[in-house]
């Protein structure tokens, strides 16, 4: 028994048990060595011809026997003498990987794609196996040893004969652990588990994984069965290659037909639509990677909820690592699907996380920047699914800018659209711009939770009888996300319901502070009647088609408001509301006339109702409905 050079079993127990998180990727592991010893093998026959190798002889095969609980994952590679399996098999942290990469220059070529970087992915076969048995030759020699070990306290290395491995390559052979109670080991010995496996991790291994598998098939019709004949069927083997090979990520997108993008989005993203847009990305520098990005045609059900994880899938010479890797994607960006694949990342002992995650953030910010240019694009150029897309996702670039405080506002702003009043459809804040008569002095909006009813309300139409359009806001996150921006190219953003919005002429400000002089007494009355519910009582200078209406003055919005009184901590945040009567609608002179009978009662009717009037013309709830009915009822 040779003890392990390392001479610790503190450490080996390390490798074993704490570096790896998934006991399932062991055989990604043992896959991606496979893999290296292919490349190291077929790198050599480009350099040296004595080597005579196509790339077609080379291959990976997995199989597993139940009954003797074994796993065995060979390949036709490079193979290993004795003192190549004492040298990486038994110093632990030695990746012969690694050195080879170090001693050839592959930056003029892309036939080999070492995968290999810490020399301990073959002990994650210890999380599964008791035993772990590797036979192997090198190639161009007769050579054959074998290196046994438990992972307890060493290995043994013997030599075979000849016959035991009669070609080149190497074969590991785990043989499982037993099932406990809390652990089935068993699972593995299944051609449906590791088929899975290899579809998950491997399935982008640039040579063929091999793999008998079992099939059926309908067996012929006797020539004398009867009409009650019952087709019978048998199995049978027959050898498949389980993984793609060729990642579709790494093909020119003038190579891969729309339909090719479309399957491989439904098939690998569990969607039943197509996507809206393919964004394929070959980026090629200090740091290269390759990315193929998907815009979903419809929204998931779980997008805004807390269970919803976004990410994109990181690969690593075709190796997955990461199912979704947060740190790749913005949360605004967080519904794009799609995958990412570097072989320069730097990753950590285990393959599983990064190391250093600047060059994850320097990949992150050109994803970014890619997916911006291709939403702009797709704004100016295909206007229909972009309206599609703002309809699904919409929501998301409007937190993006609101949950960054404003910082986003240039990048994301571009993006925004809303239904303009006048022209009947969606447009961007810079097309609202291009169409203001040169009197507009800032962009109006309105917010509220219908379309129909905000294009109805009295101020709106009376912004959109001065000419000027108004945009509509029917989400929760507009307006805190049109007050984050303030302002679009200069133009101040506000909401039509903002008290300070100056619309009048001279001669309509004139008669506004005639009326609220000549009725102080009546307004006080109004305010005393309405107490906390309006903080003043006053005539509007930019009178409506209706009696009253409901504006506000400072940050919180009659709309804000809505939405913050279903917050429970934020329950008590109210407007500073203010009634505003139009002094030439007859209803005023009503007023008039019953504070200067001094009738009280009918004050306080018409007062009462002018206010919930304005409130439900606003889309709001009234406090007290039965009372407005029954003052409804005594009006008539």
């Amino acid at each position: 028994m040779r003890k392990f050079k390392t001479e610790s079993k503190k450490l080996l127990d390390l490798m074993i048990n704490s570096i790896y998180t998934n006991r399932e990727i062991f055989l990604r592991e043992l896959i991606s060595n496979a893999s290296d010893a292919v490349d190291k093998l077929y790198f050599r026959s480009l350099t040296d011809k004595s080597v005579q190798l196509g790339k077609d002889d080379l291959e990976i095969r997995v199989a597993f026997d139940k009954d003797a609980r074994t796993i065995t994952v060979s390949d036709s590679g490079i193979g290993m003498t004795a003192d190549e399996l004492e040298k990486n098999l038994g110093t632990i942290a030695h990746s012969g990987s690694q050195e080879f990469k170090a001693e050839n220059d592959f930056s003029e070529t892309d036939a080999a794609d070492i995968i290999g970087q810490f020399g301990v992915g073959f002990y994650s076969s210890f999380m599964v196996a008791k035993h772990v048995k590797v036979i192997t030759r090198p190639y161009g020699s007769a050579e054959v040893s074998l290196w046994e070990s438990d992972g307890i306290d060493g290995y043994t290395i013997t030599a075979l004969a000849e016959a035991e491995r009669p070609t080149h390559g190497t074969d590991i052979i785990l043989t499982l652990k037993d099932d406990t109670d809390d652990e089935n080991y068993s699972e593995f010995l299944s051609e449906w588990k590791l088929r899975g496996l290899i579809k998950q991790y491997s399935n982008y291994v640039r040579y063929p994984i091999h793999m008998t598998v079992t099939k059926s098939r309908e067996l012929p019709k006797p020539e004398d069965a009867g009409e009650d004949y019952v087709p019978q069927y048998e199995d049978y083997e027959e050898d498949e290659v389980i993984n793609s090979m060729i990642p579709i990520w790494k093909r020119r997108k003038s190579d891969v037909t729309d339909e090719e993008y479309a399957e491989f989005y439904k098939s690998d993203f569990h969607d039943f639509t197509d996507p809206v847009r393919t964004i394929s990305v070959h980026a090629e520098g200090t740091l290269s990677y390759d990315a193929l990005l998907f815009v979903p045609g419809r929204a998931p059900m779980d997008l805004y909820s807390r269970e919803f994880e976004k990410g994109l899938a990181l690969y690593s010479s075709g190796v997955l690592i990461m199912d979704k890797c947060a740190d790749l994607l913005p949360d605004y960006y967080g519904f794009v699907r799609g995958v990412v694949d570097s072989s320069d990342l730097t990753l950590n002992i285990s393959r599983e996380t990064l190391q250093r995650n600047s060059q994850l953030r320097a990949i992150a910010n050109k994803v970014e920047k890619k997916i911006t240019s291709e939403l702009e694009k797709m704004r100016d150029n295909d206007r229909e699914d972009y309206e599609l897309f703002w309809d699904n996702f919409g929501r998301s670039i409007k937190f993006g800018i609101y949950g960054g405080y404003g910082m986003k506002n240039e990048e994301l702003g571009p993006l925004v659209m809303y239904y303009s009043v006048k022209q009947q459809k969606y447009v961007t804040l810079d097309e609202y711009i291009e169409s203001m008569p040169e009197e507009q002095a800032d962009i109006y909006y309105a917010a509220g939770d219908d379309l129909e009813r905000l294009r109805n309300q009295p101020i709106v139409r009376t912004f959109t009888r001065k000419g000027f359009d108004v945009l509509l806001c029917t989400e929760d996150v507009d307006e805190f996300c049109l007050q984050t921006m303030h302002e679009w190219k200069e133009k101040k953003l506000k909401n039509v319901s903002t008290a300070d919005i100056d619309l009048a002429s001279d001669d309509e400000k004139k008669i506004a502070e005639e009326a609220n002089e000549a009725n102080k007494d009546l307004f006080a009355a109004m305010k005393e009647i309405l107490g906390d519910n309006v903080a003043e009582v006053q005539v509007s200078p930019n009178p409506t088609e209706a009696p009253a209406t409901l504006t506000t003055a400072g940050p919180v919005s009659l709309e804000m408001e809505r939405i913050l009184s279903n917050v429970p901590e934020e329950g008590k945040m109210r407007a500073f509301r203010i009634l505003q009567l139009n002094a030439q609608h007859p209803v005023f002179e009503k007023l008039v006339a019953a504070q200067a009978d001094g009738d009280k009662a009918k004050l306080r009717l018409y007062t009462d109702l002018l206010y919930n009037q304005a409130v439900l013309t606003c889309g709001l709830p009234i406090e007290d409905p039965v009372t407005f009915a029954e003052e409804i009822c005594k009006l008539m």
